[in-house]
């Protein structure tokens, strides 16, 4: 099975899946990534404490425009990330059709990704780690 799209979900699409989304996209620059919050704060940019760490990693989130998940997006999706057991659950009950391609980013270490909105920059920088480990506990599956 080839994951050529790839969506990544939190809540608010402002903090832990743009950095998640940006992450993908410069190792698999040839894959379709994008990223939803399941409340998403349409309309918003990304975190300003969210772009701070990802442009000390040289990597530009500043045109981010946060959305929400929709039935259009999981129909597109081979893969779905989400940050804890909770979201891949409400993905899964609103599109059944979802269940076996939708799965936490720390799915192999059962590990949920901490939501830093609102937290100081260190909760940032951890949801950083995790997603950074995440990411590579799926490296062999995505390529």
């Amino acid at each position: 099975m080839a994951f050529d799209n790839i969506l990544v979900v939190c809540v608010g699409n402002i903090c832990r899946s743009p950095m998640a989304e940006a992450l993908l996209k410069q190792r698999y620059p040839d894959k379709a990534i994008d990223s939803a919050g399941v409340g998403a704060l349409v309309g918003h940019p990304a975190d300003p404490a969210a772009l701070e760490i990802m442009t000390k990693q040289q990597l530009d989130i500043t045109n981010h425009v946060a959305k929400q998940i929709d039935e259009k997006l999981v129909l597109k999706a081979d893969l779905i990330f989400t940050m804890s057991d909770s979201q891949t659950k409400w993905i899964e009950e609103r599109w059944p059709f979802c269940r076996g391609k939708t799965f936490k980013l720390g799915h192999w270490t059962d590990n949920d990704i901490a939501d830093p909105y609102r937290h100081e920059i260190t909760a940032f920088e951890t949801a950083y780690q995790d997603i950074v480990d995440g990411l590579e506990q799926w490296a062999d599956k995505i390529s």
